[in-house]
This record gives C-alpha cells, sequence and structure tokens, in this order.
C-alpha cells in the first residue's frame, strides 16, 4: 500500500465526521492515512459528515471493516458487534444501505474520478437481504452470536481467545452485567475453566437470585457438584491363582465365604492373643 500510495497518492478519499470543538473523528481509511504518512503525504482527500449519530458512525467504522476483512475471519466478539447493530432497531435499513453504497463506490476510484464526491449524495440499495442469507450463518449462529454481544467486555474477550466457545458464552450473556463481574473476577484471581455445564449451571443459580461472587466461585472451581467420596468399601477380588490354590472349582460362593470369614475370625484372634501380655 505505501508504494502504491508514493506513485500514486491517496486514490480512494477517507471517511471523518465533525465533533465538538471543530474537532474530527476518523471513520474510515485509517490504513490509508497512516501508509500515506509512512510515504511522505501530509494530506489527503477527505468526505467530512456532520451531524451523524453514534450509531451511524459505528455503522461506517463495521462496514469498512466488513468490505476490507473476510467477515469469516473476524472474532467473535466483532462478528457479534456488526450482528446487533445490523439487527438493532435503533438502525434503519435504509441508513445502512447508504453508507454501503457510499462505502462501495469510495472503493472506485474511477467512479469518484467520473463523478465526484457529490453523487454520494441520495444513493440507496434496495437490497433487504436477512442477516443470515447475507453472511451464509444460520439463524441459530446469528441468535447466538447476537447473544454474545451482550457480554461484557472482559468476557468477550476471553470467548475471542477461545478460553470457552460460543454455547457457554450464550449462556452467560442471560446474566446480568453485575454477576458477570463477578464470573470474571473470579476467572481473573484463579485458572479455572468455563464449560457447558458450569456455564448452565451459573444461569440457574442466577435465575433462581442464589448467584454471588461465593457462589460463582464454587461452581467454577467444581465445588458445587463434585461427588462426596464414598464410605463404602471397595470390593475386594480374589485373583485365580489364589482362588484355584485353596477351592475346587465347583465350590459355592456361600461356602466360600464361610471359609473365608471363619479364616479371618482365626487370624485376628489369633492376632489378640499374640498380644496380650503373659
Amino acid at each position: 500500500m505505501i508504494a502504491s500510495i508514493s506513485n500514486y497518492g491517496i486514490l480512494t478519499p477517507m471517511i471523518a465526521r465533525t465533533k465538538d470543538n471543530e474537532r474530527y473523528e476518523m471513520l474510515a481509511g485509517h490504513n490509508r492515512m497512516n501508509a500515506g504518512t509512512l510515504a511522505g503525504l501530509d494530506e489527503g482527500d477527505f468526505i467530512i459528515k456532520d451531524n451523524l449519530s453514534d450509531e451511524e458512525a459505528w455503522m461506517y467504522v463495521i462496514e469498512t471493516n466488513v468490505m476490507q476483512r473476510s467477515f469469516a475471519d473476524m472474532l467473535p466478539s466483532e462478528k457479534a458487534a456488526v450482528l446487533a447493530l445490523r439487527h438493532s432497531k435503533m438502525f434503519s435499513q435504509g441508513k445502512r444501505n447508504d453508507i454501503i453504497a457510499e462505502l462501495k463506490m469510495l472503493e472506485n476510484p474511477q467512479y469518484i474520478k467520473e463523478n465526484g464526491t457529490s453523487a454520494l449524495l441520495g444513493q440507496k440499495l434496495t437490497s433487504r437481504e436477512k442477516v443470515a442469507d447475507e453472511y451464509g450463518l444460520s439463524k441459530n449462529t446469528v441468535a447466538r452470536l447476537l447473544r454474545v454481544d451482550k457480554l461484557t467486555a472482559p468476557l468477550k474477550k476471553r470467548v475471542d481467545s477461545e478460553e470457552f466457545g460460543i454455547y457457554p458464552a450464550v449462556a452467560l450473556s442471560y446474566l446480568a452485567e453485575a454477576e458477570q463481574q463477578d464470573i470474571e473476577k473470579v476467572l481473573s484471581e484463579n485458572e479455572f475453566k468455563v464449560d457447558m455445564k458450569k456455564a448452565e449451571m451459573l444461569r440457574s443459580y442466577f435465575e433462581s437470585s442464589k448467584l454471588n461472587e461465593k457462589t460463582a466461585y464454587q461452581i467454577l472451581s467444581g465445588e458445587i457438584n463434585k461427588k462426596p467420596k464414598s464410605t463404602t468399601p471397595s470390593p475386594v477380588k480374589i485373583k485365580h491363582k489364589v482362588y484355584s490354590k485353596y477351592f475346587p472349582a465347583d465350590t459355592k460362593a456361600s461356602e466360600i465365604e464361610r471359609i473365608v470369614d471363619e479364616a479371618l475370625e482365626w487370624y485376628f484372634s489369633s492376632k489378640v492373643k499374640e498380644g496380650t501380655p503373659k
């Protein structure tokens, strides 16, 4: 990119929006600007957007990322953010289509050269593809990713780093923010793993108002649901070599049990006599 910009300049305008105090916020074109700086350029073309809402500004950022990177290559939390915003009722399909159309035209320098940036105004896409179809995802996958977007930022990072999978993440997403913070605190202070069983148990405890930092620790450590040690003695098996030494093959089990009982009684009574002072 640096070599191309050195030879031809920055062909695709960058996008920024006006902020308070006559400041600007970059929305699209960070890589082009950085490459231009490294190439020795001190100026470039910008399209300035006035009166953009935060949702509209965020859509510019997201759509740029989607166009520059494969959706499949994004981290789970990034996919979740994209789908959540596109699925949100706060953002109209018409506004989103305007932004997509504008970004696509910006990626075509010849269009800009022939028509100028003013041609970007008023352009709309009519496509109303469903989110699931657009990304080649099943409806269930979309639903799960939308749940992931409800996790706190630290837990999203754990999903991105594959500390636990999407399914446990979905279960944890039903917890309130305070309880998610408890989970993060326990995980950050210990080396516990989150699996589906633990995640479902955490959700169950939350829904029954029993989840707090203490119970979260007990669940994540495995303390809860740990099977108590059995007080029943383990059965003793007689090896065939010993069995055949003392008992014929047709000896009944009840007879063997009687003989063993008498032998043990004699053995322990003899031990007692040996220990009695004379």
